[in-house]
């Protein structure tokens, strides 16, 4: 565990102990670290730790920083008592633990000049294996009806602070004055709080509900927490290491839930009231987000969001933990830089994004990719990367920009490769024929029940759109188009394997030809409920190796022996 000092211009000290992860320092309000020092950038910052090692890394030209006295834009390995200046703030480095520094997490957002305290979120530990007793300290459900009194009294003033000081505003300040508020509400005897009351873990909960994200906050900071379901503000279900379970936090009412979502959806100029009762947005880490509310939802405020994991998972990780086999592996990423087109198939939550996040690894640095999504998900470590996102229809109905015009822009935007995050309507034709005129190489997920099936949904697709083309044409272009289909599969005990790989191999009549490669093959439960299985490839090389060992690439055919592959049981 590394820690951190960090040092304003007044003097005034904060410590953070950080785990294994990324974190950022800047002013942007969402920054890990947010500096109260308006000398620097908005995001100035990125620390990498890993296994108590860390890589400071300045984001912009502008904002490079003084490491030991000299100026350079990359520190390596910074060691005990070197030290870091940016603006100014001073930061220096220990791997001497201080047991009352607390334990750093994504999305703390309290400024260095304000003494406050940190976030309940920091609290959770990842040790405790049941979601039943999230805050430390316990009575959460007895704290629920002081908390409300104690957060109305408190949102009226602040919704007064932040009209007068409108101009003057980051998260930081909200943070100190809410924190401060409801101290003095506490301390002042207007509301009357019994003695068995823990008031420093009840105001951080009133905080966090009147500025941050309420009793998600520890959900939202527990990294084996994967998925989170809030279904009205009394009941809020939590998947954890791949199972779901009850939580017992609440929201105080339906109005503090709304708060959140509308907290959550403004920034991005997304709307969510009755006459737009659903919407789709994502949080400052790309976690996804969807909301519903009434009259469509009879339950009151459904908010549903799925974690994206601080730790980015890579090929290697997925081998590791028995998501597919290395010689699976292997193959998969031999086709990204042969500039192999491949569609990740599976149903929802088996990991496809997860898993076109790990094969985009494997596309060149020196290629220029352009990534299309509803909500931005994908996480492409290459330099040379174009995001776009599409937009809903405003409060008029107008302004809509749907994921085929972004794919139609897209094409005069000279990619070397076009990833798109789901094909889910009349885009899935664009993509095509992407793929068949120059954008070979390109990656995209589907939502499918098995190779057969996502063929027959490409299909499907291609007739959503204005363009009108016989049954056999179609499969044609799918057949001409993709090259690769990879399975995805979320099994009962919570793992998510590849399940098998297939080859589209081109037309047989009137039917698309697949060349099954690798399969994930069953073989029952453990003691402990984990599913039990191995990989084995079937003996058949891909068609197109021919095409490759003609052109003079070595092609490695040992992969494809029929043998069994070593047994791998799920995580």
């Amino acid at each position: 565990m590394l820690q951190i000092i960090i040092t304003d211009a007044s003097g005034k000290q904060r410590k953070e102990r950080l785990g294994d992860g990324t974190y950022t320092i800047g002013r942007k309000f969402f920054a890990d670290f947010t500096l109260a020092d308006k000398s620097i950038g908005k995001s100035s910052l990125k620390l990498t730790v890993s296994k108590g090692q860390c890589r400071v890394q300045s984001v912009s030209v502008e904002d490079n920083f003084e490491f030991n006295g000299v100026s350079i834009p990359v520190a390596e390995n910074v060691l005990d008592d070197d030290l870091i200046v940016i603006g100014k703030t001073r930061i220096q480095f220990s791997s001497r633990q201080d047991s009352k520094a607390p334990v750093s997490r994504v999305q703390s957002s309290a400024p260095i000049a304000a003494p406050v305290e940190p976030p309940v979120a920091s609290r959770v530990e990842e040790q405790n294996d049941g979601l039943e007793e999230t805050y430390d300290g316990g009575g959460y459900l007895e704290r629920i009806e002081y908390r409300k009194t104690v957060q109305e009294q408190v949102q009226q003033q602040l919704d007064k602070y932040q009209r007068e000081n409108l101009n003057d505003m980051h998260q930081g300040q909200l943070r100190s004055k809410a924190t401060q508020l409801a101290h003095d509400i506490i301390q002042t005897r207007r509301v009357q709080i019994p003695a068995n009351v823990d008031q420093q873990i009840l105001i951080e909960e009133v905080v966090s509900e009147s500025i941050g994200y309420g009793p998600l906050e520890p959900l939202l900071a527990d990294n084996s927490v994967t998925e989170i379901m809030v279904n009205g503000f009394e009941q809020i279900y939590a998947e954890r290491r791949g199972r779901l379970q009850k939580t017992q936090i609440a929201f105080i009412n339906r109005k503090s839930l709304m708060a959140i979502i509308e907290r959550i959806v403004s920034p991005l100029r997304r709307r969510i009231d009755e006459g737009s009762p659903l919407v789709d947005a994502r949080l400052p880490d790309g976690s996804r987000v969807n909301a519903i509310i009434e009259p469509l939802s009879l339950v009151g405020p459904v908010l549903t969001i799925r974690k994206f994991s601080k730790q980015k998972m890579c090929m290697d990780d997925l081998v590791q933990g028995g998501g597919l086999s290395r010689s699976m592996a292997d193959f998969l990423e031999f086709c990204v830089m042969q500039r192999k087109s491949i569609v990740v198939s599976g149903g929802t939550g088996s990991g496809k994004t997860t898993f076109l996040n790990a094969l985009s690894e494997s596309i060149p640095s020196d290629e220029r990719i352009m990534t299309i999504e509803d909500a931005a998900e994908l996480q492409l470590k290459q330099d040379h990367v174009v995001s776009l996102e599409s937009r809903p229809p405003n409060v008029e109905g107008e302004g809509e920009v749907t994921i085929r015009k972004l794919m139609r822009n897209a094409l005069r935007m000279r990619p070397d490769r076009i990833i798109v995050g789901e094909c889910r309507d009349g885009a899935a034709l664009d993509m095509l024929q992407a793929m068949n005129t120059g954008h070979d190489g390109s990656l995209t997920t589907g939502h499918a029940n098995s190779p057969r099936d996502l063929l027959a949904r490409l299909e499907v697709m291609c007739l959503m759109s204005e363009i009108h083309l016989p049954s056999l044409a179609l499969r044609e272009q799918i057949a001409s188009a993709v090259d690769i289909i990879v399975q995805q599969e979320r099994f009962k005990d919570g793992s998510r394997r590849v399940t098998s790989i297939v080859e589209v191999v081109g037309m047989e009549g009137e039917v698309i030809s697949l060349n099954k490669l690798f399969e994930f093959q069953r073989e029952g439960v453990d003691n402990n409920g984990k599913i039990v299985g191995h990989y084995a490839s079937q003996g058949q090389l891909p068609q197109f190796y021919s095409e490759l060992e003609e052109a003079g690439v070595a092609v490695d055919r040992s992969l494809f022996l029929h043998q069994e592959l070593p047994l791998t049981r799920g995580p």
